[in-house]
Parts: C-alpha cells; sequence; structure tokens
C-alpha cells in the first residue's frame, strides 16, 4: 500500500496554538500553500516551521496511507 504525508497534525497544531497560517508565515518565513495542498517540500522549510513553532517534525506531520 502506498504511503504519503498528511499535515493534518501541523493543522492541529495551529488551532491548539490559537495561530493562524498567516502567522505561521510570519514566525517561519515560510508559505503554507504547498502544505495545503500535500505537495512535496524540503526539508529545509520543515526545519524552518519546526522552528517557528517550537516542535519536532513529529508534531507537524505523519506519514499515512493514501
Amino acid at each position: 500500500m502506498a504511503k504519503t504525508i498528511s499535515y493534518k497534525k501541523l493543522w492541529k497544531l495551529l488551532i491548539d496554538k490559537n495561530m493562524s497560517k498567516s502567522e505561521l508565515k510570519t514566525v517561519s518565513g515560510v508559505s503554507t500553500a504547498k502544505l495545503g495542498k500535500s505537495e512535496n517540500i524540503t526539508t529545509g522549510v520543515l526545519v524552518k516551521i519546526c522552528e517557528g513553532l517550537q516542535c519536532d517534525f513529529a508534531d507537524i506531520m505523519e506519514l499515512v496511507d493514501e
């Protein structure tokens, strides 16, 4: 079975932190457009998001069955 990356954890974390996508862009310096479409992004972008939110990769993404 094929796997894909889901960013649902990121969206839930933003809700828990009472943050908007534009606030995420401010703290991380990255656009969320590709994340919203579940497109491929670089690990550098993921690192910036994690640094901005003070979290780890596992807090913002997970591998799920397609």
